[in-house]
């Protein structure tokens, strides 16, 4: 893969710097710095990287500046480098459109790995931030709308995404329902569109609550 161009916005220079200098190192292209949400959104406007490295706790809030900013770029690329691990802020960034959520602890390579895989098209989740995303219901669901998204899927979307919910990669889900790849990523493009989410771990979080949802009115029956 030829060089990323990244944009780095954090509100910490020390950290903002030794983030760019090791991304630098490991062979990508850092188009700009900043350390705000404004700063986020107007570098994502002039720079236009591949990716933009974020953080939440910054001035004006990094979670805000990514509505803003898909806005005008659907196709940018947010991947969330933070050290919170609330459920709501995680949540909140994948439904509203990041591509990745990545703690501050992480290593300089598996990072350089997850920024690629982002590129390529993928979405990452620190694997223990997942499990307690598909084990918490979130704080408000709104189940009718929820519900309703749920049907639009066909049968075969539904034996799809419960497997991708199941951590199933597309690969071995093709291999459970015999289908094609392509055909597994098809299904999951249109789950996708269907459920308003744009990658799998806000699908299968979707997918266990509309479980518990139904679990709760067949208790409640």
């Amino acid at each position: 893969m030829t060089d990323l161009r990244v944009a780095v916005c954090d509100d910490h220079p020390l950290f903002r710097e030794g983030v760019a200098r090791t991304l630098t190192e490991l062979g990508f292209d850092i188009v700009a710095e900043g350390g705000s949400r404004d700063d986020a959104i107007e570098i994502a406007q002039r720079h236009q990287p591949d990716i933009l490295l974020m953080d939440i706790s910054m001035p004006g809030g990094g979670l805000g500046a990514i509505g803003p900013i898909l806005a005008e770029r659907p196709d940018q690329n947010i991947v969330m480098l933070t050290v919170s691990e609330t459920s709501d802020d995680i949540r909140q960034a994948l439904q509203d459109g990041a591509k990745g959520y990545v703690l501050k602890g992480i290593g300089s390579g598996s990072l350089a790995e997850i920024l690629r895989s982002v590129a390529a098209g993928e979405g990452y989740v620190a694997p223990a931030l997942s499990a307690k995303l598909l084990a918490e219901p979130p704080a408000s669901a709104n189940e009718d709308s929820l519900s309703v998204a749920m049907r639009d899927l066909t049968i075969r979307e539904r034996e799809v995404l419960g497997l991708a919910a199941e951590g199933l990669s597309n690969k071995a889900i093709a291999i459970e329902l015999d289908l094609h790849e392509k055909t597994v990523k098809h299904h999951m493009t249109r789950i996708f569109a269907k459920l308003n989410v744009t990658n799998r771990t806000a699908a299968a979080i979707a997918w266990n609550e509309a479980a518990r949802e139904i679990s709760g009115r067949t208790l409640s029956s």
